[in-house]
């Protein structure tokens, strides 16, 4: 225990410093190699985070930098080379304790899109009688509304993305993982989307972890971004987004002065980085 002086000379004893609040995700000193030998390649590494409870990360890069391989890392999908990983304390399982939405939905076209998301729902043993009443609640907080017995193949790919985004909010994870999920949409959908996920992660103050090339998308969704450099991926740029979350309207956002100015320094990060 530390031991400190006070003005008259005399010491006593410091009070322990309060434990940090556990980190939703923790990243440490990770490296990672594929291949072996001569064709061996460092995807990334080394690199050291700490995503608070809460937060919504933002992993922003070149292609080939390493973005998506720190995702699988946090998802589970992967294990470092050296280093550790963490989520809520513990080593990531693939599947459990995150949900996930990658740039094609991946859902099943022989199901409904209700059929889609309650089998994320069955999946985490929710009873059948709660899952009637979710499943809508779910397709209604991504702007989805009476397609819940349509097959999939009968609704648009900005459609399929929302139910995808519907299914991984379906299991209350602490913890939602989402690797360019707008990447293939057209401009205006994916402004739409991503108007929808700021908007239900503000909601629900879900600790999230997304990746994209687009440096607007970053600002605009983030609380915080990082800039990985070119490969092997590391820490270029790890800046807080101090912009409303709550009640705000995306264009009025979009306006603001601070936007504009962090957009120009995270572009101007991204290209030297690259």
């Amino acid at each position: 225990m530390a031991v400190v002086a006070d003005p008259a000379g005399s010491t006593a004893s410091a009070r322990p410093a309060a434990d940090p609040a556990p980190a939703a995700v923790e990243i440490d000193e990770v490296t990672h190699v594929y291949g072996h030998g001569a064709a061996a390649v460092t995807a990334v590494g080394p690199v050291s985070l700490r995503v608070p409870p809460g937060e919504f990360l933002v992993l922003v890069g070149a292609s080939g930098c390493g973005k998506s391989t720190l995702l699988r890392l946090i998802a589970g999908f992967e294990e470092p080379s050296t280093g550790t990983v963490r989520a809520a304390g513990q080593p990531p399982r693939p599947g459990r304790g995150a949900g996930l939405v990658f740039q094609q939905p991946r859902l099943f076209p022989w199901r409904t899109v209700g059929g889609n998301v309650d089998l994320a729902l069955r999946y985490a043993g929710v009873p059948k009688e709660e899952r009637a009443v979710r499943i809508p609640r779910l397709l209604a907080d991504v702007g989805l509304h009476d397609v819940e017995r349509r097959r999939v193949w009968q609704i648009s790919g900005g459609q399929q993305q929302r139910v995808a985004i519907a299914r991984a909010l379906a299991v209350e994870n602490p913890l939602l993982l989402l690797d360019e999920p707008f990447a293939a949409l057209d401009a205006l959908t994916r402004e739409r989307l991503q108007e929808d996920l700021r908007r239900v992660s503000a909601a629900t103050g879900r600790t999230s972890v997304f990746v994209t090339h687009s440096v607007d998308e970053a600002v605009f969704l983030g609380s915080r971004v990082v800039v990985l450099t070119e490969r092997p991926g590391r820490i270029a740029l790890d800046l807080p987004i101090p912009l409303p979350r709550g009640d705000v309207k995306p264009e009025d956002l979009r306006a603001l002065p601070e936007y504009a100015a962090l957009r120009a320094e995270i572009g101007h990060a991204v290209r030297a980085a690259a």
